[in-house]
């Protein structure tokens, strides 16, 4: 009754009302050969207590992240949330805050809104960001939509470089729009083919640095190369605490700068929720996505906050409207902006510099180990080759509670890099962590 809080008489009195004989009368559009034949198969309704020890039980056959050694990245990396961060976002400026439409009731989401965006555009190296997209791989796709209100073009070029996700989610979205997508061979380094690729009916191109193979790459030549032909930029960044080392977009020349911000302020949480970042070139802001929170004064000249620009289909005509993306990320923002505020400028490079620092190690630990290291230049992550079936190498070291990254495969199954291995360092990886991969790859 908790869950299902009608009764029997209660059901009848409805169906009376609107002239049904029975609930199968509501489903008679619906052809009887796309029906179940009967109830799904889920086990029956138990108490409280039953149904709580069945899903702990199957909740203790997942695996923490913390548990043992851990080398995943790929799009999703573990780093250290202080616990400062799960305090602030409770609250009740931020948990009991209405949506920003009404300003007088919502200043403090909208405060940390504005914040987000400030922080997200000078990361980026960019005039302009909007107040969060879903996730990374979303914001993409809806950066190659925005390259193409803006230039009057049809084709996009993805680097064989781009996380797989991202440009499968890009073109099943663009496709929508009647856009032609080029998406390049996976490469561990894809510049030159990107550049040769750019012609007169290019609208955009889209580069990862670091890419998914980890490769750090100054884009610049990108920029320049896809100007000349009237044509944007777009980089996406899937390690946002990168920023802290790395040059910005915005310095290697992008128009677009895309990012997925889970590692600062959201742990992993299997996959999600996590927090879409998004900035431009001023001159760019009409075409962005989303929206977008200013600073203003109210009628007493007091410091206020409101929601300057919001492109959005709910607010303005369809055939208007920059995107249908209906929100923002606003907890996961929140948790972002805090955390970065916790750790400043400084605390961000510092952090990104011991990231450096452990991947160097594990890199290290890798050659010790016999394996060929594909990735010339990193930040956090490498690409190695292994002997055989990489996915295979993970479910062996898995059984020894070591788990040793991605396979290539699991991102691109038929990109024929079956013996390519993603393996990522962070903050939170210790050198016993680094010992214990390269004892175990060594005897595997």
């Amino acid at each position: 009754m908790r869950y299902l809080p009608l009764t029997s008489d209660d059901r009848a009195q409805m169906l009376g009302v609107i002239g049904a004989p029975d609930v199968d009368a509501l489903f008679a559009d619906v052809p009887r050969a796309a029906r179940l034949p009967g109830p799904v198969d889920l086990p029956a309704h138990a108490g409280e207590l039953e149904v709580e020890r069945e899903l702990t039980a199957l909740s203790a056959m997942n695996r923490a992240a913390g548990a043992g050694p851990f080398f995943c990245g790929a799009g999703a990396y573990r780093h250290h949330v202080p616990a400062t961060v799960d305090h602030i976002i409770q609250r009740s400026e931020f948990l009991t805050s209405y949506t920003p439409y009404q300003p007088e009731i919502a200043q403090g989401t909208l405060q940390v809104l504005f914040e987000f965006q400030t922080q997200v555009a000078a990361l980026t190296g960019l005039e302009v960001a909007n107040a969060s997209m879903y996730d990374g791989s979303t914001a993409c796709a809806e950066a190659v939509m925005m390259a193409q209100r803006v230039t009057r073009r049809e084709k996009a070029i993805l680097s064989g470089g781009l996380h797989p996700h991202y440009a499968a989610t890009t073109q099943t979205i663009a496709h929508a729009e009647g856009m032609e997508i080029v998406r390049q061979t996976a490469a561990i380094d894809a510049e030159a083919a990107v550049i040769d690729a750019i012609d007169e009916h290019t609208a955009c191109v889209v580069v990862q640095t670091p890419n998914v193979f980890g490769v750090v790459t100054d884009v610049t030549k990108i920029a320049e190369a896809a100007h000349a032909k009237g044509a944007l930029l777009i980089v996406v960044t899937t390690e946002a605490v990168s920023f802290g080392l790395l040059k910005s977009p915005g310095e290697m020349g992008a128009d677009i700068a895309v990012a997925e911000g889970q590692s600062i302020g959201n742990a992993l949480n299997y996959g999600g929720p996590y927090v879409g970042l998004f900035a431009c070139r001023e001159k760019l802001m009409r075409q962005m996505p989303g929206r977008l929170c200013g600073e203003t004064v109210d009628a007493d000249g007091r410091r206020g906050y409101v929601l300057t620009l919001s492109t959005r289909e709910q607010h303005i005509r369809r055939e208007k409207a920059t995107s249908n993306i209906c929100t923002n990320s606003g907890l996961c923002a929140l948790a972002f902006t805090i955390h970065m505020t916790l750790l400043g400028g400084t605390g961000l490079a510092e952090l990104a510099k011991i990231n450096h620092a452990k991947a160097r190690e594990l890199k290290a630990a890798v050659d010790g180990a016999g394996l060929e290291v594909l990735t010339p230049r990193f930040f956090n992550e490498i690409a190695v080759r292994v002997k055989g079936s990489a996915a295979a190498l993970v479910e062996a070291l898995a059984a020894q509670g070591i788990l040793a990254g991605v396979p290539y495969s699991r991102l691109d199954p038929h990109a024929g890099l079956d013996d390519v291995l993603l393996l990522c360092a962070t903050e939170t990886t210790t050198s016993e962590d680094i010992a214990a991969l390269a004892a175990a790859l060594k005897a595997a």
